[in-house]
């Protein structure tokens, strides 16, 4: 806590969170079901939560975002706002939802093969790790859930988020 003569204090800002070295992005495009979060406004109740990323000519990334809400049955919620990679190790976006305005994505882990990620913020007011499958081995979410704590996140705040898919094939 740092405070002025004044006695006014504030909080010492919390160190940047690190950005994932080198993502390749053509490796990072497609499905990407979300395992956990600490979720927006419009992510609460979320069933079956899914994102996926498709790069646009002008090197923008196209984002799909579905889910179910409230329940497995629910109404199926659609948003498709656009990121636009900010740095030249493609691991911060802008995810614009609204114009003209941009929210900070970083993608603070994504682990060798592309099989998981950690979306982050510097607030570290939401987070969301997920995965190329709609589950993961508890050992693995354990160790997604320990990355987040290192970059500073509450663990109690994270929340698992239902995923039921059936094979239709």
């Amino acid at each position: 806590m740092v405070c002025s003569l004044m006695f006014a204090c504030s909080s010492q800002p919390k160190p940047q969170i690190p950005l994932a070295p080198n993502v390749d992005l053509n490796k990072f495009m497609g499905d990407w079901y979300v395992i956990a979060n600490i979720p927006t406004f419009i992510e609460k109740g979320a069933h079956n939560a899914m994102e996926r990323y498709d790069k646009n000519d002008d090197g923008s990334i196209k984002t799909t975002f579905t889910f179910h809400d409230n329940s497995f049955g629910g109404d199926l919620k659609t948003y498709n706002p656009t990121g636009f990679v900010s740095e030249e190790s493609n691991s911060l976006w802008g995810m614009q939802f609204i114009w003209p305005f941009k929210a900070e994505y970083i993608i603070a882990y994504v682990s060798d093969d592309y099989q998981t990620t950690i979306i982050a913020r510097n607030a570290r007011d939401y987070v969301w790790i997920m995965a190329r499958t709609p589950g993961l081995d508890e050992d693995t979410y354990q160790r997604l859930v320990k990355l987040c704590v290192e970059m500073g996140y509450d663990p109690a705040l994270i929340q698992t988020v239902p995923q039921r898919w059936y094979n239709t094939q």
